[in-house]
């Protein structure tokens, strides 16, 4: 039985637990095939990178489709899909990681604990884009620097998705559809 789950939200602490519960319950209904239909605009690389490990712990097959854009740290959660679509006007945004400073002082201290955080985190989701992907680790570093939204023809040349088509779900599908206060 395939169920189709759609999230189109920023990857934050409160949608990551949220898809999680989700996709427990559907594990711990013995579902054997999860579609994601998958929209994001990145958000918060932790929660990121907790999504894509617990994805990839499920029991269930897991389709990843690009129903619009996929940014940031929303492309290692896409990543996650065994199988992995995108309709034909849909994109990925890719980005090195960035952090936000509002009424800090920074000293050396600071500034190398930041940059350390930062170039361990580009470098997580820099391992993943190259394990699940034609992406050299050259290419990986230039997406990064570049900062480039790149179309559904790029990520089937790339191996980021093995086909591009819209989404097609039969009649009587089981449809969950994930909905946040914004």
């Amino acid at each position: 039985m395939t169920v189709y789950v759609s999230f189109s939200a920023e990857i934050n602490v409160s949608t990551t637990e949220q898809l999680i519960a989700v996709l427990a319950n559907q594990a711990s209904q013995r579902v054997d095939h999860v579609y994601l239909m998958l929209s994001t605009p990145g958000g918060n690389v932790a929660s990121g990178m907790t999504l894509y490990n617990t994805l990839r712990a499920m029991p269930f097959k897991l389709t990843t489709h690009n129903v619009g854009n996929v940014d940031s740290i929303g492309n290692a959660v896409f990543l996650a899909g065994t199988e992995r679509c995108a309709c034909p006007h849909s994109t990925f945004m890719f980005h090195g990681v960035g952090f936000d400073v509002q009424n800090t002082r920074l000293e050396e201290k600071n500034l190398r604990e930041c940059l350390d955080g930062l170039l361990s985190d580009q470098s997580r989701i820099g391992s993943v884009l190259q394990a699940h992907t034609r992406l050299t680790a050259n290419e990986t570093v230039d997406l990064f620097r570049e900062a480039r939204t790149k179309d559904a023809t790029f990520a089937l040349d790339k191996g980021i998705v093995s086909g591009v088509r819209d989404v097609d779900i039969p009649a009587g599908s089981s449809i969950l559809s994930l909905v946040f206060q914004r």
